[in-house]
């Protein structure tokens, strides 16, 4: 079984593409997201490319192979928009 392991997207764009490209390339059976997905956190600034709306439709294509944890950022609103609980 081939994983992918993602973390700490905190809704930047150009991270969710970097996983969207190695996914194609690895074409692994699960991805396994270690959590803040879409939110950057009250301390944290926001990410260069900070684009949650357009991480949503990336996560979501991978909806039957995620299997995710709540990360320290993620607010409850995430998972009315995430397809994967």
């Amino acid at each position: 079984m081939r994983y992918l392991v993602i973390s700490d997207i905190h809704g930047d764009l150009t991270g969710a593409e970097i996983i969207q490209q190695a996914a194609e390339r690895i074409q692994p059976d699960r991805i396994l997201c270690l959590g803040d997905i879409l939110y950057h956190g009250p301390r944290n600034d926001l990410p260069a490319n900070y684009a949650p709306k357009k991480v949503i439709p990336i996560m979501n294509s991978y909806t039957d192979k995620i299997i995710a944890v709540r990360g320290n950022c993620e607010a409850e609103v995430d998972q009315m928009v995430l397809n994967f609980p």
